[in-house]
């Protein structure tokens, strides 16, 4: 019977078959211990001389590193193991020797394994990363699915900017310009106006010159846009989200963690409702933490967020920013014109924002006004101001980052480990 290692548990005592790669091997005298992965899981095989025979036990040492095989075996129970099982080796069936693996159990340099990322996805802590990331997809589909969210695929290629930058990748469309989008935020809103509570989950793109830890070229959003909501609502949304994300992670991926060796003791700590801080006393608390160089109305930098998050043990929001530093769509505070109904979601241990959002401007003329103010004057824009036009309401919307959330998560220090291919500054291959 054919199985995988991801199924072994419903199948104690029985002889299965398993295609799997040979990760690693040792042996002690007349037993070869074969550490096995087919993609599901990874699973230590016992090879034993008075089984097999001396032959086929010598072609079990002679085994080399990535060979993939059927193996055969008794799927017995293994207390010692953190999986639990392993499998008591019958038989085996060599499908192609590999030769000379470059990546070897010894250490290789980040270069060498960025050149080898195609390879490098086999290890174990790469193979946890990418299962994370695949639970935090899955958890955000189910969490927006129960809440009556319906899922829009915005364009990629765009005729402008959605927040006014230049950092953008710039094509031709047959005779005109075009963009890869940075997001698909506004064509959301206009999905929101449509189907009420809508999110959407794809590609982005920033030609931001970074060479940051927290930053890549091509990324994962995740931007749910919502009607009839305002910036509290949102924010609540927000956290409930988050909140969803993390326990589903803690649910069902425990071996990936220990395999990465991530404390979830702080991760079992994240639950809504989040802690808040305004800018105007994220200004103060940093003077007061000895950052002389940040003044009201300047951005926060990776540095700034750090120290805010250290001062709680779950994400907090950063909220109410200056209207001349956030995008031009963000709705006015009513009662201080020159803050928005905004908010940055930071993560704890030095993983910076993981969210932005904010109540839109519903009304027509404010968002004429700031049509003029940041030189929207063509024809690029005037689908988005007819939203405004046609029956607006008070509506807001944030993004997530996927890759920024799944180091989070896992506890990697770079977001390089958490996208299957990462695109660099300096990296398109492979």
């Amino acid at each position: 019977m054919k199985t995988t290692i991801a199924e072994v548990s419903k199948h104690v005592g029985e002889e299965v078959t398993i295609g799997a790669w040979l990760q690693n091997k040792r042996s002690s005298g007349k037993i070869a211990f074969l550490q096995l992965r087919d993609g599901t899981g990874f699973m230590q095989g016992v090879a034993v001389k008075a089984e097999l025979g001396d032959e086929k036990f010598q072609e079990a040492k002679a085994l080399t590193q990535e060979s993939s095989l059927y193996v055969t075996g008794v799927i017995v129970e293994d207390t010692r193991s953190s999986f639990g099982y392993e499998m008591q080796v019958s038989g085996f069936e060599i499908i192609q020797e590999a030769k000379d693996y470059p990546i070897t159990p010894k250490e290789h340099g980040t270069e060498f394994l960025m050149d080898h990322r195609h390879l490098w996805l086999r290890s174990r802590k790469q193979h946890a990363v990418m299962k994370i990331r695949n639970e935090i997809i899955r958890a955000t589909y189910e969490f927006f699915n129960v809440n009556g969210y319906v899922k829009i695929d915005p364009p990629i290629l765009t005729g402008s900017s959605a927040e006014g930058s230049t950092e953008l990748f710039h094509t031709k469309y047959f005779d005109e310009d075009a963009y890869l989008s940075q997001s698909g935020q506004l064509y959301m809103e206009a999905a929101a106006m449509a189907f009420g509570k809508v999110f959407s989950f794809g590609p982005t793109f920033r030609a931001e010159k970074s060479k940051t830890r927290r930053h890549l070229i091509e990324f994962w959003m995740i931007e749910p846009e919502m009607a009839f909501m305002n910036h509290e609502d949102s924010l609540e949304v927000q956290e409930q989200y988050v909140s969803h994300v993390v326990q589903a992670v803690l649910d069902n991926c425990r071996l990936d963690l220990e395999a990465l060796e991530r404390d979830t003791s702080v991760l079992e700590k994240i639950k809504a409702p989040f802690p808040r801080i305004s800018y105007d006393d994220a200004v103060s608390f940093l003077k007061e933490k000895g950052f002389d160089d940040i003044e009201w109305g300047e951005d926060f930098g990776a540095p700034h967020e750090t120290a805010i998050a250290e001062s709680y043990d779950k994400p907090v929001f950063i909220t109410n920013y200056p209207a001349e530093i956030k995008a031009f769509y963000m709705k006015p505070d009513p009662d201080r014109p020159e803050v928005v109904l905004c908010a940055d979601l930071i993560a704890p241990e030095g993983y910076g924002e993981i969210i932005g959002g904010s109540q839109r401007i519903d009304d027509l003329e404010l968002m004429r006004q700031r049509y003029e103010e940041h030189g929207l004057t063509g024809d690029a824009y005037q689908w988005y101001l007819q939203l405004r036009e046609y029956g607006s309401v008070p509506h807001s919307g944030f993004g997530l980052g996927l890759e920024r959330t799944v180091a989070w998560l896992s506890g990697v220090e770079h977001v390089r480990e958490t996208i299957p291919f990462p695109r660099l500054l300096n990296r398109l291959y492979p």
